[in-house]
């Protein structure tokens, strides 16, 4: 597990330590605080008070480091940042579901460099380092690897796709539907969790409509740790679009077919190519012509 970056690492932790116990004294609480953003998007007092807390102890650990957080945006400068999300998945913690998370990254310019993902209500946690490898576990002392999957083909692929009415939203649903039906299973496991499931290997596929940096910096890094792929619908790796595509490797190029848009895009609602070969479970060919085959029925 060894890297350049393992004092930076275990400084997650300890991040994620402290958010965990603030974030589930605060979960299920009967005071807790609720409003609504400009967006519509929900914040709570624990998600504000989390991030303060992440912002103090690096003011002090790594003050000459910048900070982007959800809900303070960014201050400091240079070419480190540390990228929080408090809790991912505020709406979950609000309604007493137990999926949410707090998400913890460190970048180096463009480059996410370790990423961390602590879901204290699941008992999980997820981690990487550039270099270092994915590994799930309750702590670095009891540390699992993470592993994508295998799968070859869509036709036996697991798929999370997030909730139907973002597709919708930006235009994509039919093609999200046409990549359910050809899948062996699909489901949306929500947030977060669907992408660290890719890491682990039990989902072969995870998308997202909508994102910001702050939903996907340490998403990247622990799925590419784990020998996965991760990046826009646009085709650009890494958690820099509006988006996110996150599979196993082997099934990228495919499910690209299906969710992806292009300059070349033909207007059916998506498609197109990024100069890659098709991937499996579509048959041949490159992305384009993958993507005009993806609503025909197995077979």
């Amino acid at each position: 597990m060894a890297s350049p970056h393992t004092d930076d690492l275990r400084l997650a932790h300890v991040l994620a330590d402290d958010a965990d116990s603030l974030t589930m004294e605060r979960f299920r609480a009967v005071d807790l605080h609720v409003s609504a953003k400009p967006d519509t998007t929900l914040v709570t007092d624990a998600d504000k008070t989390c991030e303060q807390l992440l912002r103090g102890t690096l003011g002090r650990a790594r003050p000459r480091d910048a900070v982007l957080g959800e809900e303070d945006g960014a201050s400091g400068w240079g070419r480190r940042q540390w990228v929080i999300d408090p809790i991912d998945g505020t709406a979950s913690f609000v309604r007493g579901v137990p999926v949410w998370g707090t998400l913890i990254a460190l970048m180096d310019g463009d480059e996410v460099v370790v990423g961390c993902v602590s879901a204290p209500a699941l008992g999980r946690r997820w981690w990487a380092s550039r270099g270092g490898g994915a590994w799930h576990g309750k702590s670095l002392m009891a540390a699992k690897p993470c592993r994508v999957s295998d799968v070859a083909t869509v036709e036996d692929a697991s798929f999370s796709y997030s909730n139907l009415t973002g597709w919708e939203q930006i235009g994509r649903l039919d093609d999200v539907l046409a990549l359910c039906r050809r899948c062996w299973r699909s489901r949306a496991y929500g947030d977060f969790w669907s992408h660290m499931l890719v890491a682990e290997g039990a989902v072969d596929i995870a998308a997202e409509p909508s994102l910001a940096l702050h939903d996907m910096a340490a998403l990247d890094v622990i799925v590419t740790e784990a020998g996965g792929r991760f990046g826009s619908l646009a085709g650009r790796p890494g958690p820099l679009g509006a988006n996110a595509l996150a599979t196993n490797g082997s099934l990228h190029d495919a499910a690209m077919a299906f969710l992806g848009h292009f300059p070349d895009d033909d207007g059916d609602g998506g498609g197109g190519r990024d100069g890659g070969g098709g991937g499996g479970g579509g048959g041949g060919g490159s992305l384009h012509d993958l993507s005009r085959r993806r609503r025909q029925p197995p077979g």
